[in-house]
């Protein structure tokens, strides 16, 4: 037995908690859940922009909780020990960047109306907000993991493509 393994060298060391991590993979699949929301939204009628904006945060919860109920089964099953709270908010807090990435175009769609904005200009701006993060969302996380500059160009160009896919859907969706 060496010394590290002795009860006594144990005695003293305090347990540190891993570091935070963010889920860059959550924060892209949410900007882009964004920008489709805005793309194919039709809002129409009085308090068009606060449904618009209330659609963007309730669709990102929606579908955060989807994510965490099915990553907490999926892992329970995995692991095959009962559920516990603690555990649910663990999955809870890893999935949240989905929602946060619906806080910022919503936040343009107000901001929309406050500069004057119709609605489809609000929507144009919430939507470009949109992809922006996504792709800084995309580079920041592939910074973060150790990529390469090429690496991180790539992740961004690849996020900038499929951001303006759904744009270009928005475009035929509106004509």
């Amino acid at each position: 037995m060496t010394s590290s393994d002795s009860p006594t060298a144990d005695a003293g060391r305090v347990e540190q908690s891993p570091p935070r991590r963010t889920d860059y993979a959550g924060a892209v699949y949410g900007s882009m859940l964004a920008a489709s929301v805005v793309a194919t939204a039709g809002v129409l009628g009085a308090h068009a922009f606060f449904k618009l904006a209330l659609g963007l945060i309730v669709t990102g919860l929606v579908f955060w909780l989807a994510h965490v109920y099915a990553r907490w089964v999926g892992e329970r099953r995995l692991v095959g020990s009962p559920w516990a709270w603690a555990e649910i908010r663990r999955v809870a807090v890893h999935e949240w960047p989905i929602v946060e990435a619906a806080f910022l175009p919503a936040l343009a769609v107000g901001l929309g109306a406050l500069l004057g904005l119709d609605l489809a200009g609000a929507a144009w701006f919430a939507l470009s907000v949109a992809v922006a993060q996504e792709v800084a969302w995309a580079c920041l996380g592939a910074v973060r993991a150790g990529a390469s500059a090429l690496q991180v160009v790539a992740e961004g160009a690849v996020n900038l493509v499929l951001g303006l896919i759904i744009m270009l859907a928005k475009t035929a969706v509106s004509h």
